[in-house]
């Protein structure tokens, strides 16, 4: 069974986060986006665990449904944390995914978690203790529970970030890191850049969208072929098999908000290049450089760009729909213009996912308008012009532009995929 899963995300407990982002909502927009498994995001919060456990029934093996309502969409038990602590001679900030088989598994996580910070006070909550540790807590509750470093090269709050990872795995986990199968690599990044690491070979590159309100989930996602059970599903992350794992859906890198370096305030954009040139300060204000994910990849890279292994499981790129239908109307994405046409075409083409990756040309003619369709086939062929994100600003893409040549033709990967 082929299935989109989306995994990570957040409640409307977590700070900055959407009203909306509760089971209900969650699980209609699931079916609109094409994604037939979410995460539930936030499980160590006890107001929305018992959410959970009022609203969710087992629909598989560590698999849940709404008891009412949309059930399309199924759910898996998961959560995000942060860790706070100062480890080698300098503060540490990461951020971590767990994913747990039932709710007697969270149940005791939540327990232990308890005893170690404040879980009501945000559905990503924060601790003191060495990351390591929170693998040694999370496994000793339950062996079948996941634990997966989240953005991993985002500058601030992840394991490489610039401002506050390591250098190495092993350096962060020590003697824990043998229990750690998957990374997250984030929006500034994709698998491409990753596999520029020889040390990440043998680590599974998972994408989730890492949602605050419900129109972002599955703007990245992972796509499986295995039955729709928790531990399949497992099994296939920790195994890196690429016969039930079988692509992620990715941002463009250079749309992510932390992709080059720079100054948000000054205005500033650089490339890791112009970084090095001008000392790692900022020409404006003088002081240093937010040093983004392409940077920071370079400076642990151990291949040069375009090397592919072995091993490796592909991605796809692509841009959200409701953007493509904006810049085909030359309008805002939170129009309601948008807004309709978004709702239209996903009711002709079954869902947003379906029109963005599986339906040909030939059927979308059917219902959609030449505009949208050719920006729906230049995503596609990776015909774009990005002006990279920086600093904790996004970057902007320009599908129809002028001259119509963008930031190159798609990978044959990807265009086979297709």
């Amino acid at each position: 069974m082929r299935f989109i899963a989306d995994l990570h995300l957040h409640s409307r407990y977590s700070r900055a986060t959407s009203r909306n982002m509760e089971l209900e909502s969650l699980a209609v927009w699931g079916k609109k986006k094409g994604i037939t498994l979410l995460g539930t995001g936030d499980f160590t919060h006890p107001t929305y665990f018992a959410e959970m456990r009022s609203k969710l029934e087992p629909f598989g093996e560590g698999i849940y449904v709404l008891k009412g309502g949309e059930r399309e969409t199924k759910f898996m038990l998961t959560t995000e944390v942060s860790n706070i602590f100062s480890q080698g001679g300098k503060v540490r900030k990461i951020h971590t995914l767990i994913f747990a088989p039932n709710f007697s598994a969270v149940e005791g996580i939540n327990d232990k978690l308890r005893s170690l910070g404040k879980l009501g006070s945000d559905g990503r909550p924060i601790f003191g203790f060495p990351v390591k540790e929170l693998v040694k807590i999370v496994l000793g509750i339950s062996s079948e529970c996941l634990v997966v470093p989240a953005h991993v090269w985002t500058p601030w709050f992840s394991v490489f970030g610039a401002n506050s990872g390591f250098d190495s795995l092993e350096e962060c986990f020590e003697e824990e890191v043998k229990h750690i199968f998957a990374i997250e690599t984030g929006l500034s990044s994709d698998p491409e850049m990753n596999w520029r690491l020889s040390t990440l070979d043998n680590i599974t590159l998972i994408s989730n969208s890492d949602a605050h309100s419900p129109s972002r989930l599955g703007r990245e996602a992972n796509v499986f072929d295995c039955p729709l059970d928790y531990r399949e599903i497992i099994q296939a992350i920790r195994d890196k098999d690429p016969r039930k794992f079988l692509f992620t859906i990715e941002f463009f890198p250079r749309e992510g908000k932390y992709h080059y370096d720079g100054h948000r305030n000054c205005g500033v954009v650089f490339s890791p290049l112009q970084t090095k040139t001008n000392d790692y300060l900022c020409p404006v204000c003088k002081k240093r450089l937010t040093v983004g994910v392409m940077h920071r990849v370079g400076e642990m890279a151990d291949r040069a760009e375009g090397f592919i292994p072995g091993n490796s499981i592909p991605s796809i790129h692509l841009i959200p729909l409701d953007e493509i239908i904006a810049e085909s109307l030359d309008v805002g994405v939170g129009t309601k213009a948008v807004e309709g046409e978004y709702e239209r075409l996903i009711r002709a083409g079954r869902s947003e996912l379906a029109i963005l990756l599986d339906l040909p040309p030939e059927e979308l003619k059917r219902f959609t308008s030449s505009r949208v369709l050719e920006g729906i086939i230049r995503v596609r062929q990776g015909k774009l012009h990005i002006s990279p994100g920086h600093d904790g600003v996004y970057g902007k893409i320009s599908i129809f532009s002028a001259n119509g040549k963008g930031e190159g033709e798609a990978s044959e990967q990807q265009m086979s995929l297709f």
